[in-house]
C-alpha cells in the first residue's frame, strides 16, 4: 500500500471519528420578544438585509445549513454565532440602554463600511447576503440615522 493511500485511508478515519466529537451548539430561540425588527421601525429593505447578512450570526434565530453538522465546520460555525451573539444580539436589543444601542449601531456602520461585515467567507455560501454599494450604504445610513434618534 503506499504512502498517500495510507495517508488517505488515516484521513477518511479521522474525519469519521471527528464526528462523534460533541459540540455545544447554540440555542435556537423563535421567541424573542426584544428582537430590534419586533421593537424598532426598521425600514423593510434595512430589515432584509439585516436578516439575510446578519441574522445567522447575531440573533437567537439562525438559520443551520446542512454542513453546519458535519464536523470541523461546525465547530468554526457554532463559534462564529456565539462570537457573533456576544458582540451583538439583535433578538435582545430591547434590553441595550440608548447608550449601547448608539454604540452597536456605530460599529454596526463602521464594520459594513469598511467591507468587515459580514463576513468574508458567509456570502460564497449564502448568497441573500452579498451586501451591493447600495445594501452597505443603506446599513451604513440607516445606523448613523437611528443612532441620531435616540437622543432626540
Amino acid at each position: 500500500m503506499s504512502k498517500s493511500k495510507i495517508f488517505i485511508a488515516i484521513l477518511v478515519v479521522v474525519l469519521i471519528l471527528i464526528q462523534f466529537y460533541p459540540a455545544d451548539k447554540p440555542e435556537v430561540k423563535t421567541d424573542n420578544p426584544g428582537d430590534l425588527l419586533k421593537t424598532e421601525q426598521v425600514p423593510v429593505k434595512v430589515a432584509e438585509i439585516l436578516k439575510n447578512a446578519c441574522y445567522d450570526c447575531h440573533s437567537n434565530e439562525p438559520n443551520f445549513p446542512w454542513y453546519a453538522s458535519i464536523a470541523p465546520v461546525k465547530w468554526w460555525v457554532y463559534d462564529h454565532i456565539e462570537e457573533g451573539r456576544e458582540e451583538l444580539n439583535f433578538s435582545e436589543w430591547a434590553s441595550l440602554d440608548k447608550g449601547d444601542k448608539a454604540e452597536k449601531l456605530d460599529d454596526i456602520g463602521s464594520e459594513v463600511d469598511e467591507g468587515e461585515m459580514p463576513l468574508k467567507p458567509y456570502p460564497l455560501t449564502h448568497p441573500e447576503a452579498r451586501l451591493s454599494d447600495e445594501d452597505k450604504q443603506l446599513i451604513i445610513d440607516w445606523a448613523e440615522s437611528y443612532a441620531e434618534d435616540l437622543f432626540d
